[in-house]
């Protein structure tokens, strides 16, 4: 089978599209044909190794599973004797930070927390990029203590988990100003941002308006420049530790000395968050967005898309020759 293959921390240049042994089944496996990967920001921490902590959880001085890839969608092919929660030809998708090795035509996974049926109106592409921005998404919306009559504002809005966010924000009936570039702001508004800040004429930090949260999906500002626009109890996450990985010791200290504070996103179970993703988009309240596709031979091009900042929601991978329900 071919498989999208680095062994070794680094660029994009270090992946090859190889041939490898399709894996063998245990008998507490499923063995499952990939139909759709994503390029997300997972990926590319654990292509690079950046941070360094990366290192201390995939490999100290090279990666120890050799092939990419952290979600998937695709379809059962065959389950061990064990199995008995799965059946061949079953939709699936699923999604572990740490790295499935899911970039790849065929993958054998021991189902657990990281498995769930995709739902029947729903497509593989759709299916696969409702996973690893939404996890993360749902895990801020936990975190937050969000609330009915809110004023919240998402800075990153387009990315991945900044375009799942705002769809959950949405249902809690709060006021959502959302931050993005000059041509996504209808974009934005359609999906249900209340008021947009186009950050490339104006500093969101410095406006006048202030909000009970502040998420910065993007990690792109500080809780030292967002408490001016926070209000007294005001909460300030982010998807980052921060410049000098201080979000990790204000979101312990902040709260003791209260008034405004950090809350730092340590991300939920799955078993919180995948059930929760399916459910919203079978009621049709989440739909994620795709920027692009590659097929699985130019996905170095696709991470070096998602490495370049310019993405909007998901890259997908086409790892199937065919696209279909």
């Amino acid at each position: 089978m071919k498989a999208a293959i680095r062994r070794s921390y680094g660029s994009p240049h270090v992946i090859k599209v190889e041939e490898i042994q399709k894996p063998t089944l245990k008998d507490n496996e499923v063995l499952i044909r990939i139909f759709a990967t994503t390029v997300n920001r997972t990926d590319c921490a654990n292509l690079t190794g950046k941070p360094f902590i990366m290192h201390l959880m995939l490999g100290l001085t090279k990666p120890r599973k050799i092939v990419l890839g952290t979600d998937f969608a695709g379809v059962v092919v065959a389950t061990g004797k064990d199995i008995d929660s799965f059946q061949v030809n079953q939709r699936v998708f699923g999604f572990t930070d740490m790295g499935l090795e899911s970039q790849a035509e065929f993958m054998a996974l021991k189902p657990k927390d990281n498995l769930i049926v995709i739902p029947e109106q729903i497509d593989f592409a759709q299916a696969v990029a409702s996973l690893e921005g939404a996890h993360y998404a749902h895990s801020f919306i936990l975190k937050s203590g969000i609330h009915s009559g809110q004023k919240v504002l998402i800075n990153g809005a387009t990315g991945a988990i900044g375009s799942a966010l705002l769809q959950f924000a949405r249902t809690f009936d709060v006021k959502i100003t959302a931050t993005c570039s000059t041509e996504n702001i209808e974009l934005m508004r359609s999906l249900g941002a209340d008021q947009v800040v186009d950050y490339t004429k104006e500093d969101f930090t410095r406006g006048s308006r202030k909000y009970d949260i502040v998420f910065d999906t993007v990690g792109k500002s500080t809780f030292g420049k967002c408490k001016p626009i926070l209000k007294k109890n005001g909460t300030y996450i982010s998807s980052e530790l921060g410049p000098y990985s201080q979000n990790i010791f204000y979101s312990i200290f902040t709260p003791l000395i209260g008034g405004k504070k950090v809350k730092f996103p340590i991300p939920y179970p799955l078993t919180f968050t995948l059930p929760y993703i399916k459910s919203k988009m079978e009621k049709g309240v989440f739909k994620p967005l795709i920027d692009r596709e590659y097929p699985l031979k130019e996905i170095a091009k696709a991470y070096e898309y998602v490495l370049s900042g310019k993405k909007i929601g998901n890259v997908i991978i086409n790892v199937a020759n065919e696209r279909v329900l």
